[in-house]
């Protein structure tokens, strides 16, 4: 994979994608790219005005692109149940999702359903998600799921008995857990696909250091103007664009010989070509991906039937 680009993605005629929090930033450049090759996107984004705009946006730079947009707030398992019952009544083929949205060291907050904002968005809506569209990704030869972690997974384990930050609260500590267990549903799905006999294959990404605005999100909600503007020179100065960011994403989404539960970063951890990441081991555990994905199942009320335990 050393110089792989997006140049090197191949033909994605006759695929339909779903991509989450497709706006801006890396989304944004998967579900450009991925349409640039020939799928149908669809860009599932909260925001309704900024979703439409990014879709205006996409035409404009890809003129054949077939794209959509639909209306998806991880936060709420019910706007989740209504984009997947959408897509069901629309009974299009699902080649690909991409759990891309995310949100990064926020203040403390909860989702509409009442957990911890960055467990909640992050992970659970993007469980939820997957479970309620798997259904048709089953009927899809060659499948794939790839799902946004990061470096900063490295930040925490997972505490069990705490998933919701009810115990205390820091926000590096929050998203750090939030990634890693994005990386253990990955691999606790790679194992039941398996199990079920299914050729879906589960990937995980991580862009390394991207301009995006999730930096800054964190920062602008406190009115923290300084840290504001020291994330805003970063991205400046060390990180490397959105169109540098999504290739791992592209590249575990698209490209031949991709493994299940395969974790795809820049060859430099911050920036550069795609190529298989570092990550922690704690992220490998069965007996923790285990309990995580039993504990979703009962928080979300979201079980995958298909799926062996």
């Amino acid at each position: 994979m050393t110089g792989w680009n997006a140049r090197n993605i191949p033909s994605q005629g006759g695929r339909t994608a779903v991509v989450t929090g497709a706006n801006s930033g890396i989304g944004y450049v998967t579900a450009r790219e991925l349409a640039r090759a020939g799928a149908h996107v669809v860009l599932a984004c909260r925001s309704r005005t900024r979703g439409e705009a990014a879709l205006s946006r996409l035409r404009d730079e890809v003129p054949h692109a077939s794209a959509a947009f639909a209306p998806l707030d991880l936060g709420d398992l019910a706007s989740v149940r209504a984009f997947a019952a959408a897509r069901a009544e629309a009974d299009e083929r699902l080649d690909l999702l991409v759990n891309n949205a995310g949100v990064m060291a926020l203040p403390h907050g909860r989702t509409a359903d009442g957990f911890e904002t960055q467990f909640g968005v992050n992970h659970l809506g993007h469980f939820a998600l997957t479970g309620l569209l798997m259904p048709q990704l089953l009927r899809t030869p060659d499948a794939r799921i790839v799902s946004l972690s990061s470096g900063f997974h490295a930040l925490a384990d997972l505490d069990h008995t705490d998933l919701n930050a009810e115990r205390g609260y820091r926000r590096w500590i929050a998203y750090g857990r939030s990634k890693t267990a994005n990386l253990l549903f990955v691999h606790e799905l790679s194992r039941r696909l398996a199990a079920a006999g299914s050729g879906i294959v589960a990937a995980a990404a991580h862009p390394g250091y991207a301009a995006t605005n999730l930096q800054t999100a964190g920062p602008r909600q406190e009115g923290r103007k300084t840290a504001a503007r020291l994330m805003e020179l970063g991205n400046r100065i060390i990180a490397q664009p959105a169109t540098g960011g999504a290739l791992p994403t592209l590249y575990a989404a698209t490209a031949p010989g991709v493994r299940p539960d395969a974790f795809i970063g820049p060859k430099l951890g911050w920036r550069g070509p795609p190529t298989r990441s570092w990550r922690a081991g704690w992220t490998l555990d069965d007996t923790s991906g285990e309990r995580l994905w039993t504990a979703s199942e009962e928080l979300t009320g979201i079980r995958y039937a298909s799926l062996a335990g």
